[in-house]
């Protein structure tokens, strides 16, 4: 008997994200690659091995929308993510991140991303170390850690405002000639450093915990054309952006002009919504049209709603907004719930409007009846039937008052579901069409962010489940396509050509699926992040195996403590 390889895979049905069929073969892996495919002799041996049989056998999932710049400093598990079969992410996505940055500036940076990406102070206070200046010092501290999945980072266009113009910056104020050359020159040497790209944000709904939009929000289109334009010079690099496109066609053709300047493709935030001047429709059809004048221009979309989890324990609850509610808002969940449970408070509570300016407030109180109960396994295609304003209507009670004492279930624990996107026709239609386009990527699962109002880190696990197996009101679609997609197609859209396919020379990141009886569970809070802080995690079944540069990292859901993913330059 030989020992020739690292792990063989042995009698498994392979899809190997080329969008082809599956083919039952085995897998021969050395050195973190990829060395043979095909039916092995019994007597070839290896290190270890594993019986596939009956399991799909799948390239690692690349999740090109992430959120780990901060947890990937202090945190080698870039969960959840890797418990749903992520082996690649890539964060600095919307324009925010740690870097580069000035020593004065720390608790700038770490409002804008509390802001934005609802990751408390408290835990980014206690966690960041901040032993960098630059981006490139950034990427260096990255690449002396170890993780359970490769990732990469992009420069954030927030951080680089505020670095440059300082509060001028942070005002929004227009930038100098200046200003944008030193903006560009940085970004260019980012991406020479390693950096994956530059991202941006354009969108009301990104403000700092202090209630401030941006520092991009509106930044000039010279100043966004230029930062491209020298990027492109570099022959890498992609762009990313999201925005209400409030200036419609015309700040559209802007990214156009982003792309024609520097040859860098751009992805762009796509959702169904009623937050937004443009229909996702207009978006769309921008997109595929700049596509079939041969710009790559790619939308980012999922394939289920954008879910806000609230509850009396979260950061938003339907009555977040109400005067008597931030009276007590500070206050230990105990005695809010004790209050709550006053009838007179009560009455008070239920007798105001909402006064708050917060957008995803604002947004559900517009949609209170599109609310739902999550079960232990969720749908997340419900019907409208059993949102709580269906079931209100049917006890003939106001939403409201049947909403409150919804929240005091369970002690005041009780986690209500809104899908902010994707549902405003109570079924995934529209996500269907978005997903299915040529000039989609599947992405916008925010791992590492949104810690306590948004768990869809899951997606690549759902877009399996439900897409793949489990939907009942409409059409399916193709395993290999799904697998594909978040395959192969991700990893070439941010330049990464040796990943995201099962074949040989190609790096081994692989995942081993128990497919019949793959279950993604509700979301549940843990506090575990530093300084104690919650965040919102969804638990999976049915990964038997996660394996990264030929190394098993998870086994049945649970670490085996390999860490072999590393940092990726561009």
């Amino acid at each position: 008997m030989r020992e020739i390889s690292d792990l063989i895979i042995r009698n498994g049905k392979i899809i190997d994200g080329s969008g082809g069929p599956e083919i039952l073969s085995d897998i021969l892996i050395k050195d973190g690659k990829i060395e043979k495919i095909g039916k092995l002799n019994p007597s070839i041996k290896a290190k270890k091995e594993i019986d596939a049989n009956g399991f799909i056998v799948t390239p690692g999932f690349v999740d090109i929308h992430t959120h780990y710049d901060g947890q990937a400093t202090w945190d080698n598990y870039l969960s959840p993510s890797s418990w749903h079969g992520v082996t690649t992410a890539l964060m600095g996505n919307c324009g925010v991140g740690f870097a580069p940055v000035h020593d004065h500036d720390h608790d700038r940076l770490i409002s804008l991303m509390e802001g934005v990406e609802d990751i408390p102070d408290v835990v980014l206070t206690e966690g960041l170390k901040w032993n960098w200046n630059s981006f490139s010092d950034y990427l260096n501290i990255l690449d002396n850690k170890g993780f359970d999945m490769d990732i990469g980072a992009q420069i954030p266009h927030g951080a680089l405002r505020l670095y440059v113009m300082g509060q001028r910056g942070a005002d929004r104020e227009p930038a100098t000639e200046e200003d944008i050359k030193k903006m560009a020159e940085l970004s260019a040497e980012a991406v020479e450093s390693g950096a994956i790209g530059f991202t941006t944000s354009r969108t009301v709904f990104h403000k700092t915990s202090k209630g401030e939009l941006v520092p991009s929000f509106d930044a000039a289109g010279n100043e966004l054309i230029q930062i491209a334009k020298e990027i492109g010079k570099t022959g890498k690099g992609v762009l990313q952006l999201v925005s209400d496109f409030l200036g419609g066609y015309e700040e559209f053709k802007m990214l156009e002009k982003m792309v024609e300047a520097s040859g860098c493709p751009i992805s762009i935030t796509l959702a169904q919504t009623d937050g937004t001047k443009y229909d996702y429709r207009d978006l769309l059809g921008w997109i595929e049209d700049a596509a079939s004048r041969g710009l790559p221009v790619r939308a980012q979309a999922c394939g289920r709603p954008i879910g806000l989890m609230l509850g009396l324990n979260l950061t938003l609850n339907p009555f977040s907004g109400h005067p008597s509610y931030t009276e007590i808002a500070d206050l230990t969940l105990e005695k809010r719930v004790s209050i709550m449970r006053n009838e007179d408070f009560k009455k008070k509570i239920l007798s105001e409007e909402c006064s708050s300016s917060n957008g995803l407030v604002k947004s559900i109180i517009r949609n209170i009846d599109n609310i739902y109960i999550l079960d232990k396994i969720p749908d997340y295609e419900p019907h409208k039937e059993t949102s709580l304003g269906s079931k209100a209507k049917k006890l003939n009670r106001d939403i409201t008052d049947y909403i409150y004492d919804v929240l005091l279930e369970d002690n005041g624990n009780s986690l209500l579901y809104y899908p902010i996107g994707n549902y405003l026709d109570y079924s995934l239609e529209a996500s269907l069409e978005m997903i299915s386009s040529d000039h989609t990527l599947l992405g916008l699962g925010d791992g590492g962010a949104h810690c306590s109002t948004i768990c869809d880190a899951s997606f690549t696990t759902h877009m399996l489940t439900f897409w793949g197996r489990d939907r009942t009101r409409g059409k399916k679609l193709d395993l290999p396509w799904i697998i594909k997609s978040y395959s192969r197609d991700n990893a070439l859209a941010i330049g990464l050509d040796d990943r995201g396919l099962i074949k040989e020379g190609m790096k081994a990141d692989i995942n081993i699926i128990d497919f019949d009886n793959l279950t993604l569970y509700s979301p549940e809070i843990r506090y575990d992040l530093p300084a104690g802080g919650k965040r919102l995690v969804q638990r999976v079944d049915g990964y038997k195996y996660t394996i990264v540069s030929g190394k098993v990292t998870y086994k049945d859901g649970v670490s085996t403590g390999e860490l072999p993913g590393k940092l990726i330059r561009s």
